[in-house]
């Protein structure tokens, strides 16, 4: 696949990285600030969670379209990164 798919995929996957380390930061802000049991620290807690595991998938797809959706998703190499 073209280069700036590529990268624009590397981009995507580091913003991604970076919201949900945000919101991960922002949770534990919320444990040591709200009492024990507030709704708000379980909704972003829960939240959180389903950010980070929908960004797993998200971006488990992209992967594979970045890389011209080759027939075996086995083809699409591990790291991008290097």
């Amino acid at each position: 696949m073209t280069d700036p798919i590529l990268q624009a995929y590397r981009e995507v996957e580091m913003a991604m990285e970076r919201f949900t380390l945000v919101l991960h930061d922002h949770v534990d802000h919320l444990r040591k600030t709200e009492a024990p049991g507030s709704d708000k620290l379980h909704r972003m807690a829960n939240g959180t969670k389903a950010m980070r595991d929908s960004a797993s998938i998200y971006l488990s797809y992209a992967k594979y379209v970045a890389h011209g959706m080759p027939e075996s998703p086995d083809l699409v190499e591990e790291d991008l990164q290097g």
